[in-house]
């Protein structure tokens, strides 16, 4: 493909979709000042001219940026900035960011999660290990390749929705509670709820086609967003566990460390598999019902030091197997400790598990 094809990808495509379409006219003027080679020829390539119409075409019907989903939040703030990758014919640049993001709390009130429940005629839950709330409502069955049908329920939450296996659901420690009972632990969990909420994530912007085959296959999405200095920002999202090896596809040196937060989230919310020094791995497993945050590898006589990190021990089907609470307040401090004594030596997808 021609550098001034190229050109039109990179500029137009992912320049700037924010913004309010301009009128066909003024869009090929614009296309046919970017795309202007930069020798003394004036003559385009065939491929490059049936871009610029497929492009003027989208404009002018209104679907240029169909497809791009957008981000909304309280606030983005670009924390980090990197170059990752240059295209060697035109000098555009891939760039990775590292965005901060704040999120105003949202938890169901009372009322609202009674009323759900009612309406379903389903029931008010409490976990009698945890003593969390829950309102159990149904969800749609799972249809298998050999067309078994898996039935499923699920679990309404201040801050979450859960779909569970309605077999493994009658194996957990929920179960049925009164009005009285359920009410004040609902909201003592609502009250605990922080005003905002504050994530990172990162994000592979600028240059895009020409590396598209290098990105992870698991999310194709493209995402935009505006920062709180107004800045415009369109490209796709990376999980902090998949950088590595999006930074070797580029031949990037320097992959950004996980911190706690990030590796606690990563098996939490996509169920990575962390591998610490000594043989150690953290990853998400599934108890009873419920998903825990479970450390594998150890010896005997790491037990005790494991234990006096916060790590708890149980003893399932004749073996000891150790978790990290999965509390918020308590599960990242705890996994910190752990990282502290066995250094983090990478991430991998579940799948990759």
């Amino acid at each position: 493909m021609s550098p001034a094809l190229w050109r039109i990808t990179s500029t137009t495509v992912f320049a700037s979709p924010l913004s309010p379409a301009p009128s066909a006219a003024v869009n090929r003027s614009a296309i046919n000042r970017i795309i202007a080679p930069s020798s003394g020829s004036r003559t385009l390539p065939s491929e490059a001219r049936r871009s610029i119409a497929i492009l003027i075409a989208a404009i002018a019907a209104g679907f240029y940026d169909i497809g791009v989903e957008t981000l909304t939040a309280e606030s983005f703030r670009v924390a980090e900035r990197r170059t990752v990758h240059t295209h060697a014919a035109t000098g555009a640049e891939t760039r990775c960011y590292r965005v901060l993001r704040k999120d105003r709390s949202h938890p169901l009130p009372l009322a609202e999660a009674i009323d759900r429940a009612r309406a379903t005629g389903c029931r008010l839950l409490v976990n009698t290990q945890s003593g969390r709330a829950a309102a159990q409502v149904p969800a749609a069955s799972l249809m298998h390749d050999d067309e078994r049908v898996e039935a499923r329920t699920r679990l309404i939450r201040p801050m979450t929705r859960e779909t569970v296996k309605l077999d493994e659901f009658t194996r957990s420690h929920w179960r049925e509670a009164t009005r009285e009972r359920f009410a004040p632990l609902w909201e003592a969990e609502c009250a605990r709820v922080p005003e905002f909420s504050e994530s990172a994530f990162h994000i592979i912007t600028g240059l895009l086609l020409p590396i598209w085959d290098r990105l992870p296959a698991e999310n194709m999405r493209v995402y935009r967003f505006e920062t709180d200095d107004g800045e415009r920002v369109i490209g796709r999202l990376v999980t902090p566990e998949a950088l590595d090896r999006v930074y070797a596809g580029l031949g990037a040196a320097g992959t950004p460390a996980l911190s706690h937060e990030e590796a606690w989230s990563a098996v939490i919310e996509r169920g990575a598999v962390l591998d610490l020094a000594g043989g150690l791995h953290i990853r998400r497993s599934l108890v009873m019902g419920a998903y825990r945050v479970e450390l594998a590898g150890f010896s005997d006589g790491a037990v005790g030091q494991l234990k006096g990190l916060g790590l708890t021990s149980e003893i399932i089907a004749w073996r000891l197997r150790l978790f990290v609470p999965a509390a918020e307040d308590r599960g990242p401090p705890i996994l910190a400790a752990i990282l502290e004594r066995h250094p983090l030596l990478g991430a991998r997808a579940r799948a990759a598990a």
